[in-house]
């Protein structure tokens, strides 16, 4: 079933976006919770015609997420954590810390745009920071011992 995406879905598309997907979960979860509509010729034309109007406002959108990109391109966000002897540390790294290192340094970005790999002992680690659909910026992220 064809479906156009009312807002951005991880691991689905971004907004606008025309895609395939199970008519269970479209009927089922995305149409009711808002998410997405079906893709009928009149909606088609409708979402033509919202591209055609949004695209100097979308140029002027991923000029900044560029210029975001460059500048926290080169930043290494350090994250104390609570560690055992072996230098294994107790609990989670989350994307809401790394959020918030970033925001001490001037970068507010939404915690749900960051995806961390999975971090279990000391040491460096990279997360990704999605900040449009076609500007994505890795981080390096620095886990030291607490001290």
């Amino acid at each position: 079933m064809e479906i156009i995406l009312k807002t951005d879905i991880v691991g689905l598309g971004y907004k606008n976006d025309l895609v395939v997907v199970k008519p269970g979960y479209a009927r089922n979860y995305l149409i009711p919770q808002g998410f997405a509509q079906l893709a009928t010729t009149s909606n088609r034309k409708v979402l033509a015609e919202n591209l055609k109007q949004a695209a100097h406002k979308a140029e002027k959108i991923k000029t900044e997420a560029l210029n975001i990109a460059e500048a926290i391109g080169g930043i290494e966000i350090t994250i104390p954590m609570k560690t055992g002897e072996s230098g294994r540390i107790f609990g989670r790294v989350t994307n809401t810390q790394v959020a918030d290192a970033l925001k001490e340094k001037g970068f507010d970005i939404d915690r749900k745009k960051i995806a961390l790999e999975d971090i279990k002992n000391v040491g460096d680690y990279s997360a990704t920071v999605d900040l449009h659909k076609e500007v994505k910026q890795k981080v390096t992220v620095k886990v030291v011992a607490e001290a």
